[in-house]
């Protein structure tokens, strides 16, 4: 049995990247098959990078990655990295927020278009908000092409707490945003407001994605939403083979969490204390919140800090094939989770991952079959990893 356990001392306030320091934690139990795991060979593809937030990989083999506090970079195939031209002016940035989530369209080979979900500031205030930009076919400069294609997502001006924002596309076509509830009472409940949400919208017009399950509603808002009750959605990923989604989300004191998306489903956040106030007492999945969704995994108490979601998938990897990875920013590293219709049937944590290059923030499947990971310690101490599977342990 591959067994790694660990702990990190934390105190009080930020940790850098804006991510909660919620105190010190133990490595869930971890437990997992050795027989049939490759080593995993590791590389650093750019350094000197400052909280990077999402990375994709197109189909001629360019890297390009955003930086939330601004900018877009283009890693060549020769390795060559180029800061495009693009305009972020009008970027908001504080604490958690600011350029994060990037996705590139199924059809970008032909369409050449990518979206980011970000925040804004306009007309004397601040928003989040999902942007189209297409990127020219010599990767110099980004150019918005609906901006914005979503709009009105809440934002903590005050903090940038629970920004949410990451980015996907589901088996449809149909383009999925994780939102974060602002640190407001009442958001994630609230489905007249997009704070706190699972969207799912048309990536061509930026309204509710056929099928939506509150598509009847008399409130446009409410249209676009797929699932509520969510505290601060920090990734999405898709499962090969079944089509089914899966969130990762940051817990308060305990429970980080990976969801099982259902339509329409409730998952149980609701901090609306006494007079408004924000009470992060209550149970990340509230019993007492009729059907109320339950975690296919839940860290327990204390959390680790789930950040972004990935499914391996392909021979190549071994045993690490179909196992979902879900980025670790307080013990840094990576949880590996095999789930199988929702239901968990092992996790442990990568070896070769595990407080050795600080907080994780995203891990993104290439289509060359690479594992691609960002860190996320702030400083211009982060880097842009390569993970290829090597040889049977």
């Amino acid at each position: 049995m591959l067994v790694l356990t660990g702990c990190s001392a934390g105190g009080t306030g930020d940790l850098p990247g804006g991510q909660e320091d919620k105190g010190a934690t133990d490595v869930p139990d971890a437990g997992g098959t050795a027989a049939g795991l490759p080593a995993l060979e590791v590389e650093t593809v750019l350094d000197g990078l400052d909280h990077p937030w999402d990375v994709a990989r197109a189909p001629d083999g360019t890297l390009l990655l955003d930086e939330r506090g601004g900018g877009l970079t283009a890693v060549l195939p020769d390795g060559t990295a180029r800061e495009l031209d693009a305009d972020l002016s009008d970027l908001f940035v504080d604490g958690e927020t600011g350029l994060m989530g990037l996705v590139l369209s199924p059809a970008f080979a032909e369409d050449r278009r990518f979206y980011t979900c970000q925040g804004v500031e306009e007309d004397g205030g601040a928003e989040i908000q999902v942007v189209a930009w297409t990127v020219d076919a010599e990767w110099t400069a980004a150019t918005r092409v609906a901006d914005p294609l979503v709009g009105d997502i809440p934002v903590n001006e005050s903090s940038g707490r629970h920004g949410g924002c990451r980015v996907r596309f589901d088996p449809t076509g149909a383009l999925l945003v994780g939102t974060g509830d602002n640190a407001v009472g009442g958001n994630a409940q609230d489905l007249g407001t997009l704070a706190g949400k699972v969207l799912r919208v048309d990536p061509a017009t930026g309204g509710p994605a056929p099928g939506n399950p509150f598509a009847g509603d008399a409130d446009p808002v409410t249209r676009l939403v797929l699932s509520y009750g969510h505290r601060n959605v920090q990734g999405i990923a898709v499962q090969p083979g079944t089509g089914a989604v899966y969130t990762a989300e940051q817990g308060p004191d305990r429970d980080d969490e990976v969801n099982l998306s259902q339509p329409g489903g409730n998952y149980g956040w609701d901090p609306d204390g006494a007079g408004g106030r924000y009470d992060e007492s209550v149970p990340m999945t509230d019993p007492a919140i009729p059907g109320a969704i339950a975690a296919v995994w839940s860290s327990g108490a204390p959390t680790i800090a789930t950040s972004g979601a990935e499914f391996l998938s392909g021979p190549q990897w071994g045993g690490y094939d179909g196992v979902l990875l879900v980025g670790v920013q307080k013990d840094t590293g990576v949880l590996a989770l095999r789930v199988e219709g929702g239901r968990l049937v092992e996790q442990f944590r990568v070896p070769e991952l595990e407080d050795t290059y600080g907080r994780v923030r995203t891990p993104v499947l290439g289509s060359d079959g690479a594992l691609y990971l960002t860190t996320d310690n702030g400083e211009g101490d982060d880097r842009l990893l390569r993970v290829t599977p090597g040889p049977l342990r």
